[in-house]
């Protein structure tokens, strides 16, 4: 049949500032789906080995899902993708509110940028007509401020990503942002977007995705939105809603999960967002305290970690906020007074977590503020407070003195600081400039030893969760082919929401838990879904919120006839192109390390993790004989590239 209700790619030659519209091939899409899986696709078909990142020779693109666009639930999410200059492999970052169906509206499946422009430029896509434009007068802005003066430009309706002052500067930790700070942050891709003087998109459409069997696909929406509404809650759920963030010591004493009912799980999201989690992870261990080197029960107790609850987040909360079509809503906007701000949003987990446990620091006010002037800045929130965290500990140390920074006393829990500090990463002044590339690239510039105090893997600082919680966070930390992950697949990460009770027919082995041959044959299954469903351009969280039609969405909006086989089949491709393409990159992942720290070498001796130390070596090894690659060096074997009609990349690697 016609891809149809496919849309075209629109390439951008910065260089010479012109614009070509491409149509692809319904097997393209039936393989790779959209989002990175179409990303790694096209850029790796398009890309030399080993360019510059930063270089005209680069390639970025945006990327909505296969889904994205329609009113799938959970399905507006876009992915930009690229080499990542951070960690010199496969990048690619995730973010949501309303950018994706944007791309889709204008009628295209992504949009992608090559070359390099002499001078700062705005892209402006508006109703069909397209324009590169000068953008000498919002360079500089922060992202809030570059959002307003082209929304008076072009309209209150168009929608707007791009980068802020830390992209400009080509920090390598900053990201892209949409919707007043809703950043794709991981991977470095801001510093991509600055090199080639690209400042912003601005997108408004008219077009509408094509749906093959509307009947069928409506009628699977409205069933399933019937079914995951919201209604407000009774007596007793209230009652438990209301204490939820203060059961922290309850759970770490009965060593209870943070999973739950699927409606109790969206009652919880809905009311508090991720960050719920600020005190139930500090306090049972799934919160990196202090640098990795803390216990959250004695460094950052509940008596510290209880001032930045959700429950008193929620003090602030003046309205719920969602992404596109997300029946759950999880974000917030948020008034705060002390900072004479009439609207910021709801910062996240990882966010609070960043600048919170990890720096011992439990200022909420600050907390909001450093979340506004990331977001403004569009620089991610876990490598810069991973960053700080290193700086700190430098400072404590003596490998760093005030007169190193500027005068600022880098102590844990000091937040006037790590505010000043903040300021100065995303300037690039004075010792903002050694830290505004992560951790790892400063440590290379002090020296002294201080690369121990680096929190990495290649680079990429790790999220915000321990794997001594969850165990194979620390193989999908250390060989993914983006590391340092929290988002990319993890089977006891994923088990929050697991898979096999989210899509019928999928199954995983029983027993898995206790088991560790059944365990990586259920890694590789949570592996190759995580790919597809993420491809689609659905939210992760999705999988926390009870069963979803996703296999028969995809069928109805196509017109395929994918089976549960066949998904898995694409999740695999696309893992194994990622894969591929940092392999081709010459990074040697197989023989990736993380931070002892992070794996409990040597382990606690009390708390949560008391006597855990994570094997992840030999884990990654089953694993990739179980994805058909080479278990020594985590090459994919030919066979395995001939199977998934990657035949393509045999010339690459062997």
């Amino acid at each position: 049949m016609s891809n149809e209700f496919f849309g075209k790619l629109l390439w951008v030659d910065l260089s010479n500032e012109s614009f070509k519209e491409e149509k692809l091939s319904d097997d393209i899409y039936r393989q790779y789906f959209g989002g990175y899986g179409l990303a790694v696709k096209l850029i790796y078909d398009h890309m030399k080995a080993k360019i510059d990142p930063l270089g005209g020779d680069s390639i970025i693109g945006f990327f909505p899902g296969l889904l994205t666009g329609t009113v799938a639930p959970f399905s507006g999410r876009y992915m930009v993708a690229g080499k990542s200059p951070l960690t010199g492999t496969w990048g690619d970052s995730n973010s949501g509110g309303y950018f994706g169906p944007e791309i889709k509206k204008c009628g295209y499946d992504a949009i992608l940028f090559k070359g390099k422009s002499s001078s700062p430029k705005y892209i402006v896509i508006i109703d069909g007509n397209k324009e590169i434009i000068d953008a000498s007068e919002i360079w500089g802005l922060d992202l809030i401020e570059t959002d307003a003066k082209l929304k008076k430009k072009h309209g209150k309706f168009v929608k707007t990503v791009g980068i802020g002052q830390a992209g400009e500067n080509l920090s390598l930790i900053s990201g892209i942002a949409d919707n007043k700070g809703r950043i794709a942050a991981r991977s470095g891709l801001g510093a991509l977007m600055g090199s080639k003087k690209l400042k912003m998109l601005v997108l408004k459409g008219n077009k509408k995705v094509l749906i093959n069997n509307k009947d069928i696909f409506f009628n699977l929406v409205k069933k399933y939105n019937e079914t995951a509404k919201i209604s407000k809650p009774g007596l007793f759920t209230g009652l438990i809603l209301k204490r939820v963030p203060n059961f922290a010591k309850l759970l770490r004493i009965f060593k209870i999960g943070l999973s739950g009912s699927a409606g109790l799980i969206k009652q919880i999201y809905r009311t508090y967002g991720t960050c719920v989690a600020n005190t139930l992870s500090a306090e049972t261990g799934d919160s990196p305290i202090k640098n990795w080197g803390g216990i959250g029960m004695y460094d950052f107790p509940y008596k510290m970690s209880k001032d930045i609850s959700a429950i008193n987040i929620q003090k602030y909360k003046i309205r719920d906020y969602g992404c596109y079509s997300c029946p759950v809503q999880c974000g917030a906007i948020l008034k705060v007074p002390e900072l004479s701000r009439e609207e910021i949003t709801l910062p996240e987990y990882e966010t609070c977590c960043a600048f919170g446990a990890l720096l011992l620091n439990n200022d909420l006010i600050s907390l909001f503020e450093i979340n506004e002037l990331c977001n403004r800045a569009a620089i991610d929130t876990i490598s810069t407070g991973g960053t700080i965290a290193f700086a700190i500990e430098c400072f404590e140390n003596g490998i760093l003195t005030t007169d190193d920074t500027d005068g600022l006393e880098l102590t844990w829990g000091n937040s006037k600081a790590i505010i000043e500090l903040v300021k100065k990463i995303i300037k690039r002044e004075g010792i903002g400039d050694v830290l505004a590339d992560g951790c790892k690239i400063a440590a290379e510039k002090i020296g002294k030893n201080s690369e121990k105090y680096a929190m990495t893997s290649l680079g990429s600082e790790i999220a915000m969760h321990d794997p001594r919680i969850f165990k194979s966070l620390a193989f999908t930390y250390a060989f993914d082919p983006t590391p340092g992950r929290h988002t990319a697949a993890s089977i006891d990460f994923i088990d929050i929401g697991p898979i096999d009770k989210f899509q019928k027919g999928l199954t995983l082995p029983k027993g898995w838990k206790k088991n560790e041959k059944l365990k990586v044959k259920g890694q590789k299954l949570t592996t190759c879904f995580h790919q597809a469903i993420s491809s689609a351009g659905l939210c992760m969280f999705s999988t926390q919120f009870g069963p979803y039609p996703f296999l028969d969405l995809v069928n109805s909006l196509t017109g395929w006839d994918m089976t549960v086989d066949e998904i898995l089949k694409v999740g695999h491709r696309i893992q194994t192109l990622r894969q591929a393409f940092t392999l081709r990159e010459g990074i040697d992942i197989a023989k990736n390390e993380l931070p002892g720290r992070v794996t409990g070498h040597p382990p606690n001796e009390k708390g949560p993790t008391k006597g855990i130390s994570i094997e992840y070596k030999d884990f990654y090894k089953k694993y990739c004989e179980e994805m058909g690659w080479n278990p020594e060096n985590g090459y994919p074997l030919e066979e395995t590239l001939k199977d998934l009609d990657l035949k393509f990349v045999i010339k690459d690697l062997y």
